[in-house]
């Protein structure tokens, strides 16, 4: 699949998916305006347009990338895991996607519900999936 952000100087290459993820945290919501709405990247990413990015280091495990030019939000980098969460907004060619997890479900406040039944992880399984602790 390949995704691009609004201004087309950063592009990303990553393997077919049908499925994606929203993100509760409190972190995520700030950065996005709301839950983030993610990919599985995984390891296996390739990205165009390095320059054109800037990495914020937002806690002591994990960067968010976005594009400097027109701000897209593109990833949720785990650096210790080695492994992206990239925004589902950049794959504008693909409809197929399913809606798998909801992650951080104890972090979603309550103004808003999604209608899908989905796999609901709180704060401490996600981090444990990846054996990490918090």
């Amino acid at each position: 699949m390949k995704g691009m952000c609004l201004c087309k100087k950063v592009t990303i290459e990553v393997d077919e998916t049908h499925e994606f993820d929203a993100c509760h945290c409190t972190k995520c919501r700030r950065w996005t305006g709301g839950p983030f709405l993610a990919i599985h990247g995984g390891k296996n990413v390739t990205i165009v347009g390095e320059a054109f990015i800037a990495k914020y280091q937002s806690s002591e495990i994990a960067q968010r990338g976005f594009c400097r030019s027109c701000g897209t939000h593109l990833f949720y980098y785990l650096v210790a895991a080695n492994e992206y969460f990239l925004s589902i907004g950049l794959f504008q060619n693909k409809s197929d996607f399913v809606f798998k997890s909801q992650i951080f479900i104890d972090s979603k406040p309550n103004y808003y519900q999604f209608a899908d039944v989905t796999q609901e992880l709180t704060e401490q399984q996600v981090f444990e999936s990846f054996g990490l602790s918090i």
